[in-house]
């Protein structure tokens, strides 16, 4: 997933259909010319729908076309013929995927399952034939019920990443390494903050074909809750996974003290993220001795924690399987 490919936000108006006007027709034929009314219905304008896509992985598709449209239904007919109903409009997205009001910021749904298909705008109702309003005392009735109107507005859609692990540090932690290691993702790598600058998905491989999703989140600074560096633009990615992963280098100053930077971000973002799971991993420990390991674990935080190496494949089989257990506690 390359930089410019990956959208998670988008603005967007959508029109539902009009319902199509009943129609007020009265029967008529060679052997009949006062015959009674027979309109049929208006059909029913188009949905405005959003489904979900499993082939989806950002909103990438949508970020030119602002405008969604369905199209209104047909007009009733002679001989009690209903309208056609208007083509739906159907917005594809991948999983994860919430709509708000783009003007309240409600939220109107989410999007979590393949072909899980929401009403985001119904279409309008098809009026009624004038069949519907003949009577003992009214036989003739020669008039009908126009459609209803359709539904505009403006609507936000924004992605946040389905994934079981989020993986969570500073930048330059070595989180993309990880990623790249453990998994079959390519993401960029480079010996500078900010590498990352969209979260990147990877598919972990696990004992007997089993295997779990793993985010690498763009690296979080502090003050990010507040908009620093890159704000809280991707910190929403981390609401939606099962446990957190925190990596932490160990070259780092103060091994504890950025761990509850992190820990301290996140809760002032979103406090519920408190209550997830965590893992902590000292990364680029192949620089570590025993001795100094052991030294380094008397002043790490009360969560479990673990050694590892990317580069040297320290410690990975022990992550993936303390990773597993968690996840399925």
């Amino acid at each position: 997933m390359s930089n410019s490919n990956f959208v998670d936000y988008v603005k967007v108006f959508c029109r539902s259909g009009k319902g199509g006007a009943g129609s007020a027709h009265l029967h008529r034929d060679k052997f009949n010319r006062k015959g009674g009314p027979d309109g049929g219905d208006g059909g029913r304008g188009g949905h405005v729908i959003v489904r979900g896509n499993q082939q989806f992985w950002t909103l990438l598709h949508l970020k030119y076309k602002r405008h969604i449209f369905a199209t209104d239904g047909g007009g009733g007919g002679s001989s009690l013929k209903s309208g056609a109903d208007g083509k739906d409009a159907i917005i594809d997205v991948p999983l994860g995927t919430i709509a708000k009001n783009a003007e309240t910021g409600e939220q109107l749904f989410e999007i979590t399952a393949h072909n899980e298909e929401k009403i985001l705008m119904p279409g309008g109702r098809g009026g009624l034939g004038n069949d519907h309003f003949k009577s003992s005392t009214f036989q003739t009735p020669r008039f009908a019920q126009p459609g209803e109107e359709g539904q505009e507005d403006w609507v936000v859609l924004e992605l946040k990443l389905l994934a079981d692990v989020g993986l969570v540090g500073f930048p330059n932690a070595g989180k993309s390494t990880l990623l790249s290691v453990l998994s079959a993702a390519r993401p960029k790598i480079a010996d500078y903050p900010f590498t990352t600058l969209v979260p990147n998905l990877g598919i972990v491989k696990y004992r007997d074909h089993k295997s779990f999703v793993m985010a690498d989140i763009p690296g979080i600074i502090e003050g990010a809750s507040e908009g620093k560096g890159l704000g809280h633009r991707f910190l929403r990615h981390i609401e939606r996974n099962s446990m957190l992963l925190f990596l932490v280098p160990a070259d780092s100053d103060d091994i504890r003290t950025e761990y509850e930077v992190l820990v301290n971000e996140l809760g002032k973002y979103n406090p519920e993220l408190l209550d997830k799971q965590r893992l902590l991993a000292i990364s680029k420990s192949d620089m570590l001795d025993e001795e100094l390991q052991e030294e380094i674990r008397h002043d790490l935080p009360d969560i479990p924690a673990l050694f590892i190496s990317s580069i040297a494949k320290i410690g990975l089989v022990e992550l993936n399987d303390r990773i597993w257990q968690m996840m399925n506690r």
